[in-house]
């Protein structure tokens, strides 16, 4: 099923997301990768703050490219989500409700996202380019030494996502790959 959603990820919005939806996202979403990821569970853990506000939020793995000029960002695409599976589920235990990468997730992180609510967005690999024309404003926001891996709060509109795994932990890789075995 097709569906336009803006963000914030409400429980109740991730709860109505099927594995299997294309989604077009829009709203405000965070950028992180596995530095970026780290640091802020080991700020979790010292009881220190986030650089946002994790509530219903949506992260973004990805490591942007530089913006030419007249652009807003260079190339983003996704990176691959098990390089944050360490991570994930201290994340949503803080509220963070909402992922973008691709690949496949471990079983950690998928019982965290049937506990939390949590929903695993599929980005296409390699249309980075494409992806960056849904990004219309970006900010840096924390860990400016990461480079490219900086946390960023970018604002997306019509973001074009596969739900892979839903909140109930049905998983697009799983029953995708059975349909179509099932098809021989």
């Amino acid at each position: 099923m097709e569906k336009h959603i803006t963000l914030p990820l409400t429980e109740e919005l991730a709860r109505s997301l099927k594995a299997g939806d294309t989604v077009y996202l829009t709203g405000t979403i965070y950028t992180s990768r596995d530095a970026g990821h780290k640091r802020m569970c080991e700020a979790l853990a010292r009881g220190e703050a986030l650089p946002f506000d994790p509530q219903d939020a949506v992260i973004y793995y990805v490591g942007p490219a530089p913006a030419k000029p007249g652009q807003v960002i260079g190339s983003a695409g996704p990176t691959t989500a098990g390089r944050m599976d360490a991570y994930a589920p201290t994340m949503m235990s803080v509220g963070a409700r909402g992922m973008i990468g691709k690949g496949a997730r471990l079983p950690e992180v998928v019982e965290a996202m049937k506990k939390y609510s949590g929903v695993y967005f599929g980005a296409i690999g390699g249309a980075g380019a494409l992806l960056a024309k849904c990004i219309k404003s970006a900010e840096l926001i924390a860990f400016e030494d990461l480079g490219a891996e900086a946390l960023r709060k970018l604002y997306v509109e019509d973001m074009p996502l596969f739900v892979i795994i839903d909140s109930e932990g049905n998983n697009l890789y799983e029953t995708g790959r059975a349909d179509y075995l099932a098809q021989k």
